[in-house]
C-alpha cells in the first residue's frame, strides 16, 4: 500500500488546507508521497520540510508588504506575487525553508504545472531544495493574468490547476492506491466557464493550446470532481472538503482573514484526523 496525499490549489483557500496538513504533521501522519497543485504545491512543500506553521506564518507576516505582493509588484515585475522576494528572499532570509529536512525526507513530492505551449500538465518530482525547486513551485502557483510565464529548462509554465486541478487519477496511475484528497470547495460545487476569457485571449494570445485549456478548464475540473466522488464512494480515497465556501478570496492582504481561514482548517484537521489515521492504517 502506498499512501498518497493530493492537495488541490485555490490560491488563499490553500491556507485552509495548510491548517489541516499542520494537524496531520502534529499527529505524526506521514504519507509516502504528496502531489500539490498551485497553492497545494506552494504550501504543501512545508510538509516535506516538516515545518509546521510556516505557511500561515509568512503569509500573515508579509500580507501587507508591497515587496511580497500587490499592484506595485504586478506593474513592476509582471507578477502580483513578487517572484524573487516570495520564492528566493523569504525562504533564504526571513522564514528560512529547511532544505536539509526537505532533502532527507523520503516522502515523494510532486508539483503540477501547465506547459503553455501544449496546454498539458507537467508532473515534476522535486527531491532537492534549491533555486530550481523553488521556481518549479512558483510555476505551479503562477496564476494567468497576474503572473508572467515561467521559463524553466526547456519549458514555459504556468498554474498547474489549468491542466490538472485535482491530480488523483495521475497519482493512482503511478502507484498510489490509498489517497487522502484535500479539496478547497464544498460538496456540490461546480466550476463555471471563466468570465475573464476575453482578457486571457489577449494576455495569452501567443499560446493557443493554453487558451484552449483555459477555455475548457471548467469542464476538466467538473469531470475530476466526478472522478474523485466515484473514487470516494468506492473507498479508494478519503476526501476532506470544507462544509461551506471558504471565506477568503483568491488574493488577501488581511492577516486576520488569513488566520481565520487557517484556524478553520485546523478545526477540520482535528475533526478528521482519526479518520485519516484509520484510512492510512496508522
Amino acid at each position: 500500500m502506498r499512501k498518497g496525499l493530493v492537495l488541490e490549489g485555490g490560491a488563499m483557500r490553500g491556507l485552509w488546507t495548510a491548517g489541516i496538513t499542520d494537524v496531520m504533521m502534529e499527529h505524526g501522519v506521514w504519507p509516502d508521497g504528496l502531489i500539490g497543485v498551485s497553492a497545494g504545491a506552494a504550501f504543501g512543500c512545508n510538509y516535506k520540510s516538516q515545518q509546521i506553521g510556516r505557511a500561515i506564518r509568512y503569509n500573515t507576516r508579509f500580507a501587507k508588504d508591497p515587496r511580497y505582493s500587490g499592484m506595485r509588484s504586478l506593474l513592476k515585475t509582471g507578477n502580483y506575487f513578487n517572484a524573487d522576494f516570495g520564492y528566493h528572499v523569504i525562504p533564504t532570509q526571513y522564514d528560512v525553508f529547511d532544505n536539509d529536512a526537505f532533502n532527507s525526507n523520503p516522502m515523494e513530492f510532486i508539483v503540477v504545472c501547465t506547459d503553455v505551449l501544449t496546454g498539458k500538465a507537467v508532473y515534476k518530482p522535486l527531491t532537492i531544495a534549491d533555486n530550481d525547486c523553488y521556481d518549479w513551485i512558483r510555476a505551479s502557483a503562477s496564476m494567468p493574468l497576474v503572473s508572467k510565464v515561467v521559463k524553466l529548462q526547456d519549458r514555459l509554465l504556468l498554474d498547474g490547476g489549468v491542466a490538472d486541478s485535482i491530480p488523483l487519477e495521475y497519482f493512482e496511475s503511478i502507484g498510489y492506491d490509498r489517497n487522502v484528497v484535500i479539496l478547497t470547495q464544498p460538496l456540490g460545487y461546480q466550476k463555471s466557464h471563466n468570465k475573464l476569457m476575453p482578457l486571457m485571449r489577449i494576455s495569452l494570445r501567443k499560446y493557443p493550446n493554453m487558451l484552449r485549456a483555459m477555455d475548457e478548464r471548467h469542464l476538466m475540473y467538473n469531470r475530476q470532481l466526478e472522478y474523485v466522488l466515484q473514487a470516494e464512494h468506492e473507498g479508494r480515497c478519503l476526501v476532506i472538503r470544507p462544509d461551506e465556501k471558504i471565506p477568503i478570496g483568491h488574493i488577501s492582504h488581511n492577516p486576520d482573514e488569513m488566520r481565520h481561514v487557517y484556524d478553520l482548517g485546523r478545526i477540520a484537521g482535528e475533526q478528521h484526523i482519526e479518520r485519516i489515521k484509520e484510512f492510512y492504517n496508522i
